[in-house]
């Protein structure tokens, strides 16, 4: 894994007079993986463009140690971005930017489709793709360039469980050889299984940043806790009435229901 430390301060995103993200502060520093939670509209995009440069902050600073190249990055967007190519041309292309010779490109391509079980649509054209064939293939562009660290949004919404397993086996395989992961998700199985850092953000400010064992165990806000019940995710506190203010009133007369008559 890389060493990485990227430091945000008083960071803020504003447009067309809405702010989508901030102020928020955080310190993030050689995890495998760091995953991005929040409810929609939380500001999740916002801080994962932010961070890969697409975006630039309205107010305050983003400082990396050491430096980040932008072409040792890699971003994987929610909908896969097509090129009206073949699936092995849209796989090697960047490392045709890159200057690398076409035979050894499709050497390379020819490699990652293997891994991600597409060698047999490598001349088809991409279009015809499924929704889970297209993500893994952006997938496998996104990685055949060897980067250093990857940003994905929502890699696997409204993918089936089989595409959604054979996603999160590349990434535990390229965390495994020292690519550094920051993805949002909503789904919190994912997040436990490939998580190492948990950022929460919450109307576009970040509530909680920490490990993911923490986060899932004894989340240390209201928000959190709402979040993560309904979510179905059981909450360790050891404070009903913490949980019971947190969630909607109709949760909130359940749980006094059970007090009062010990069921």
């Amino acid at each position: 894994m890389i060493e990485c430390k990227i430091t945000g301060v008083d960071v803020s995103i504003e447009k067309n007079k809405s702010q989508l993200l901030g102020p928020v502060s955080f310190e993030l520093a050689n995890s495998n993986c760091t995953i991005v939670l929040g409810p929609n509209g939380a500001g999740k995009t916002s801080l994962l463009r932010l961070l890969h440069g697409l975006d630039k902050p309205t107010t305050g600073s983003i400082t990396w140690d050491p430096l980040a190249k932008i072409e040792e990055q890699s971003f994987v967007f929610q909908s896969p971005v097509i090129l009206k190519r073949n699936v092995i041309e849209n796989v090697y292309y960047p490392l045709m930017l890159k200057g690398t010779s076409k035979k050894e490109a499709i050497t390379q391509a020819e490699y990652w489709l293997e891994r991600i079980s597409l060698d047999h649509k490598a001349y088809a054209p991409a279009i015809s793709l499924s929704g889970g064939e297209k993500q893994r293939m952006v997938m496998a562009r996104s990685l055949i360039s060897d980067p250093k660290l990857i940003f994905l949004d929502e890699p696997t919404v409204n993918l089936d469980g089989k595409s959604k397993s054979q996603i999160e086996e590349l990434l535990k395989h390229v965390i495994n050889n020292g690519t550094k992961i920051i993805m949002a998700t909503h789904d919190l199985g994912q997040a436990k299984r490939l998580g190492n850092d948990i950022l929460f953000l919450h109307h576009g400010k970040l509530l909680e940043v920490g490990s993911a064992a923490s986060f899932f165990k004894n989340p240390k806000t209201k928000e959190s806790i709402a979040y993560l019940q309904k979510h179905h995710i059981t909450v360790e506190t050891g404070c009903e009435e913490e949980i019971a203010t947190a969630l909607n009133p109709i949760f909130n007369h359940a749980i006094q229901y059970e007090k009062i008559f010990k069921i």
